[in-house]
């Protein structure tokens, strides 16, 4: 059981936040490839691809340590609130905006996340939505990103690639196979003046499909 103390949950997170970066580490040694940005102390949006739930782990993991107090994954209540354990290091450890997508909860998640930036948060998002199972690099993207980045022009959204992820723990495995996981970020985009949503969404897909790497390890 977790305990209820404040203090020793604080405790309790800051460990499990060190495993789970240790874990990541050892089981995949995955790196980051800071390819159009630097790790710099400025607001940013990064946005990624999504095959596995290991996705939003690996990039909280490679962000330097002051960038990654800022940083706050936007997920799925559903998934981290299902299990006790969960509901621990989703919001205490990872401090997730999160977001109750039932459809009869009118949570109005674009609140929550303009609040969270307005808070000073950087975020992780994942603008397919659901994880992409199919063979297409990517699924269209939904809303939200051309939303944040109409709202809050000023803040960068960033291309951010997890590649190998999906190889290292394929569907139905237990044991990870050992394979690099490289976490790529590119040139940050924002909204163009008077661009539409769907030139946008299509424009950021593409920025992201160039922050691949050509040659996966």
């Amino acid at each position: 059981m977790i305990t209820s103390n404040p203090t020793l949950r604080r405790i309790a997170a800051r460990f499990v936040g060190h495993s789970i970066r240790l874990f990541a580490r050892f089981t995949t040694a995955v790196r980051a490839d800071w390819k159009g940005i630097e790790p710099v102390q400025r607001q940013r949006v990064y946005f990624a691809n999504h095959v596995s739930n290991g996705d939003m782990p690996m990039i909280w993991s490679v962000l330097p340590p002051a960038l990654r107090r800022q940083t706050r994954p936007v997920a799925a209540a559903d998934y981290w609130l299902k299990t006790p354990l969960r509901a621990f290091i989703g919001p205490e450890v990872f401090n997730c905006v999160l977001i109750d997508r039932r459809p009869e909860v009118d949570d109005k998640p674009m609140d929550k996340i303009i609040a969270a930036i307005d808070e000073g948060a950087s975020l992780i998002i994942f603008p397919e939505g659901n994880r992409n199972m199919g063979d297409d690099p990517l699924l269209p993207f939904k809303a939200g990103l051309y939303n944040i980045g109409r709202l809050r022009p000023d803040v960068d959204l960033v291309p951010t690639w997890v590649a190998n992820l999906n190889h290292i723990m394929p569907k139905g495995e237990v044991v990870p196979l050992p394979l690099i996981c490289t976490v790529t970020f590119g040139t940050p985009i924002h909204v163009g003046p008077g661009e539409d949503k769907d030139a946008f969404l299509d424009r950021a897909a593409q920025a992201l499909l160039e922050t691949r790497p050509e040659d996966r390890v």
